[in-house]
């Protein structure tokens, strides 16, 4: 963050119907609650109905103030070179980022913004400010027009490098769109696989049960629940969520994946979806150094994925890089493939991985087998020698899926490593995306021949590991998959080290 003025070019202001929103939204009132509430405690109110009514109103009123107050001393200016955003009234910021430290740009329509013609634009500025991450890493300009988002989200993106003609008046050739992934609505029934959306619902009932709870007992009507006294109760109690817990998810996922489209522009990706929020995001190509492509258990008995996209710097990038929501295992490869060269199929990690991963998965089980053996012996107590032998039964085949999943392979230009079970990824990633490599090895892996190694990149998550790889096959791996100097993690040849011993002494 750095002190800079704004120039001869004026400053602009948000829309002044973004107050409306702010006031009804309650957005910088919110901050007073916690030094509201201990004053309102020990001055002491009365109870009533008039007491209630000033309540609302002062509180409506201080909403409002602040939402003026915001909105007045909020600027922004889109230089040529940089976005400066000017905000606070006791205590002012000023906030420059560089053009160049743009990541990306997305472009969002609540409800409420849409009902009042306004948008808001997030601009993805991370590095580009102080030492931090989380919203820190970007800058938020609520309460423009529609017009003015898409202005400003193009002036922000071509000033990274696009030259601009000297005739303002010359005509901009528009740029063309290439479609590279449409979201299928029938794709919805894919979502009560995903937990992610099966999350939705169960997060509503939650939310609902609170509310009741907080509701009198007169106020509520006396209904009572099914009969689950016999055992078709309790089944088609089951039954009846298990439907709603289903229709929950395909529900969320229409909520916030409604008419997603993704298309190339340019030098950038842009994402358009929502169905109440309606988001625009856009990513520049030149960042992308990767891809995700993700599958559930559940996903996976019928062929579905999803697909991520490994973008440097970019903040919330499991939503913002999210390239394919849910789909088809063959869309989600195809698209993968068109972003990142495909570096082939996986080769299979040695049996001896097997063998790791089928007694790390019957390992609590085998423990709780011989708990209940002794407590079998001893009191007679039998339930836990046979939840242990059951356990260690489903390990097995857990085990075997786990070792299933491992993979690697290298490429021309990429590389692609798979792990997981539950939640399996394979990540495709750019040779120039790797910084370093980790190699880890612990006892056991020694023994066993094996080793785990870590691509460290500087996108995703930061880091993609090739689990449980024979260990005579990591220095070629990280020579083929990444840039000459990992040539030197390539064990020395004796005769060479006796050369570098005699240079030394030298």
């Amino acid at each position: 963050m750095t002190e800079q003025a704004t120039g001869p070019v004026p400053a602009r202001r948000t829309s002044p119907r973004i107050v409306l929103v702010h006031t009804a939204t309650f957005r910088q009132a919110r901050q007073l609650v916690p030094y509201a509430l201990p004053a309102l405690a020990a001055v002491g109110l009365g109870g009533g109905r008039w007491t209630v009514v000033g309540l609302v109103v002062a509180i409506t009123l201080v909403s409002l103030a602040t939402a003026v107050l915001s909105w007045w001393r909020f600027s922004y200016l889109d230089g040529p070179g940089a976005v400066v955003v000017t905000r606070g009234l006791l205590s002012r910021s000023v906030r420059t980022v560089p053009t160049d430290r743009v990541r990306g740009v997305e472009v969002e329509a609540p409800p409420l913004h849409r009902l009042v013609g306004l948008v808001r634009l997030r601009i993805d500025a991370a590095a580009g400010g102080s030492a931090g991450a989380g919203k820190d890493d970007e800058l938020l300009i609520d309460g423009v027009s529609p017009a003015e988002g898409d202005r400003l989200r193009t002036a922000v993106l071509s000033s990274r490098g696009r030259v601009v003609p000297e005739d303002a008046a010359a005509p901009v050739p528009e740029e063309v769109e290439e479609e590279f992934a449409r979201f299928d609505n029938r794709w919805l029934l894919y979502a009560p696989l995903v937990g992610g959306y099966l999350a939705v619902p169960l997060a509503a009932v939650g939310a609902l049960s609170r509310v009741v709870d907080e509701v009198p007992d007169g106020v509520l009507p006396d209904v009572d629940g099914p009969a689950i006294d016999s055992p078709g109760g309790v089944v088609g109690v089951v039954a009846v969520a298990l439907v709603l817990l289903a229709a929950g998810a395909v529900i969320g996922a229409a909520i916030v994946n409604w008419r997603f489209r993704l298309v190339r522009r340019g030098g950038s990706l842009v994402a358009v979806r929502g169905l109440l929020t309606r988001r625009h995001t856009e990513l520049e190509i030149d960042r992308i150094r990767g891809v995700a492509v993700a599958d559930g258990a559940g996903m996976r008995l019928v062929g579905a994925a999803r697909v991520t996209g490994l973008v440097t710097g970019l903040g919330d990038a499991q939503r913002r890089g999210q390239l394919l929501p849910l789909g088809p295992r063959a869309e989600a490869e195809e698209l993968a493939g068109r972003l990142v060269d495909d570096p082939g199929p996986l080769t299979r990690h040695p049996t001896a991985a097997r063998r790791r991963r089928i007694v790390r998965a019957t390992a609590a089980g085998l423990l709780v087998t011989a708990v209940g053996a002794v407590l079998t012996a001893t009191a007679g107590w039998w339930p836990l020698l046979v939840t242990g032998v059951v356990l260690t039964a489903l390990g097995v085949p857990l085990g075997r899926g786990r070792y299933a999943s491992l993979g690697h392979a290298t490429g021309p230009r990429s590389f692609a490593v798979r792990v997981g079970w539950l939640v399996r990824e394979r990540a495709v990633l750019e040779r120039r995306a790797v910084v370093g490599w980790q190699v880890k090895q612990s006892w056991f892996q020694r023994r066993a021949g094996l080793a785990s190694v870590v691509a460290c990149v500087g996108a995703g998550r930061g880091g993609y590991i090739a689990l449980d790889m024979a260990a005579d096959e990591v220095a070629a791996f990280t020579v083929a998959a990444s840039e000459p100097w990992a040539e030197q993690l390539v064990p020395l040849t004796p005769g060479e080290v006796e050369t570098n011993r005699s240079r030394t002494q030298a």
